[in-house]
Formats: C-alpha cells, sequence, structure tokens
C-alpha cells in the first residue's frame, strides 16, 4: 500500500536520502525545505513524480503554522511524519518570536506540527522523531528563554527534549494514536550539519535513510510507540533517563503547549 509521507528538512542530507528511497518505492513524498531553489533542485533529482514541494522556515511559529495549512489544503489524511529537520548552530541564536532557535527547530516546531497534524494521522499512521546519541538534562524553562550556551550542550538538550515529548505523546494517545517513535540514525552520518559541526567527512547517509525507511514502514516498528531506537546499535534502547520519567516528560510538554499558546495570542 502506498503511502503519504512527510519529511522535513528533507532538501539535502538525511532527509534527501530518506526521500530518495522512499519515493523510489513509490511513496508519495511531501519535501520541504526553507530555500526554494533547494527544494525546486531536490525534487529534479528525485526521479519519482510523487513529490510535492512546501517551504517554511521552521525557525518561526507563523511559517509552522503555515505548512500546516498548505498541507492540510491538499491532503485529508497523511501516513508518515518524519521529523528530521534540525540544527546544530544559528547565525542568528534569537527567533522573531524570542525563542532559541536551535531550540525552535529541532524541539518546539515539530511538537508543533505534529499536533496540528495529528487529525489527519490515523491510529496505523506513524511519527517518526529524529533524537540523537547526543542527548543532555533540561529543566523545561530553558525551552522558553534564549540559552547563552555553545551549540553543543543546546543540541544534546534540544534532542533530549524532543525524546521526552515523543514519549509522553505516545503515552497520551495511547492505541488510540499513531506510532511516536524517537530515532537515532546514526551518528556522525555525513550531513551539512555534521561537517559543519565537526569539520570531518562522516558517514554514509544512506545508513540514516535505511533507519529512518524502515522505522515508517516496517513491522518491525508497528509496536514502538513511546520508545527509543539507537541506530548506533541497531536496535530499541533507553533513552537518557529523564525520558524514563513520566512527570519530567509531563512538565516539558506542559511548558511547550505553554510557549506556543502565549506566542500564538501575541
Amino acid at each position: 500500500m502506498k503511502k503519504t509521507i512527510l519529511i522535513t528538512g528533507s532538501t539535502d542530507g538525511i532527509g534527501f536520502a530518506t526521500a530518495n528511497s522512499l519515493s523510489s518505492l513509490g511513496h508519495t513524498v511531501l519535501l520541504h525545505g526553507r530555500s526554494a531553489g533547494k527544494l525546486a533542485s531536490a525534487k529534479a533529482h528525485l526521479s519519482d513524480q510523487n513529490i510535492e514541494t512546501y517551504q517554511a522556515d521552521l525557525s518561526r511559529l507563523d511559517d509552522v503554522y503555515s505548512l500546516v495549512e498548505q498541507i492540510r489544503a491538499k491532503h485529508s489524511t497523511l501516513d508518515v511524519i518524519i521529523n528530521n529537520a534540525g540544527v546544530y548552530t544559528a547565525p542568528v541564536v534569537v527567533s522573531e518570536d524570542g525563542l532559541d532557535v536551535r531550540y525552535m527547530v529541532n524541539t518546539i516546531a515539530p511538537y508543533l506540527l505534529t499536533q496540528q497534524l495529528l487529525p489527519l494521522l490515523s491510529p496505523n499512521g506513524r511519527v517518526v522523531n529524529l533524537s540523537s546519541a547526543a542527548q543532555a538534562p533540561i529543566s523545561s524553562s530553558e525551552l522558553s528563554t534564549p540559552s547563552e550556551l555553545a551549540d553543543g550542550p543546546v543540541y544534546a538538550k534540544s534532542k533530549l527534549a524532543m525524546t521526552m515529548w515523543s514519549r509522553h505523546m505516545a503515552e497520551s494517545l495511547g492505541k488510540h494514536g499513531p506510532v511516536i517513535v524517537a530515532v537515532n540514525p546514526k551518528s556522525l552520518l555525513g550531513s551539512k550539519m555534521v561537517k559543519e559541526a565537526y569539520g570531518i567527512a562522516g558517514g554514509n547517509l544512506q545508513d540514516g535513510a535505511d533507519i529512518l525507511t524502515k522505522a515508517a514502514l516496517s513491522d518491525e516498528f508497528a509496536n514502538a510507540s513511546g520508545l527509543y531506537f539507537d541506530n548506533d546499535i541497531g536496535q530499541f534502547a533507553a533513552p537518557h533517563a529523564d525520558a524514563l520519567d513520566p512527570e519530567k516528560n509531563a512538565e516539558i510538554c506542559r511548558t511547550l503547549d505553554q510557549i506556543l499558546a502565549q506566542r500564538h495570542t501575541d
């Protein structure tokens, strides 16, 4: 059965490799990126015709809401959301909404996008959230304030926060909701982010694309809601201990809801 799959940040890197894998299998891929030029180029390099492009800057709340409306206007149902977009560094740390761009793109935007598109997903649908082996403790208040910390610690905090909201949302929805799973696609793959952050070529991007394709489609992930898959070891594993604490997870989600409620009414 052919599926309709949204992949954020899919004009290059792991996102593009995953789009290529999924479109080659005949699935309809909703390609997302910040740049119209990169979207056009990415689409041109994908031979399959089942490609739609959506432009949005996920550091801007208005753009996230606009992306939701664009998708809703064309689709009454979605099968899979792959929240792949992420940043390690940002030339300007504070967004126009007064948030830290790194937390906005890595944690807040995918939460908002998933929340808004949940009505389009059936209980058999899936949300695949790109986590990381880098996970560091975060207090919920950090999400609402631009951080003075270096990029590395903020990235690790943002990925733990994403893993935490994934687990809480999955448990809240239970059997009535789609599978929501956090996946470390593999450490230090050869994405632009890794090259910029660490100055190394990195590993084969297809390793990440293969596990995301499996997470989106395979029976192995059919009952994986709330879990964490670590592709460094090729199996489901325990995330950071904080993500196993229901109250801490709930607090992260309460803060995310408060941030979005406040900014949406400003």
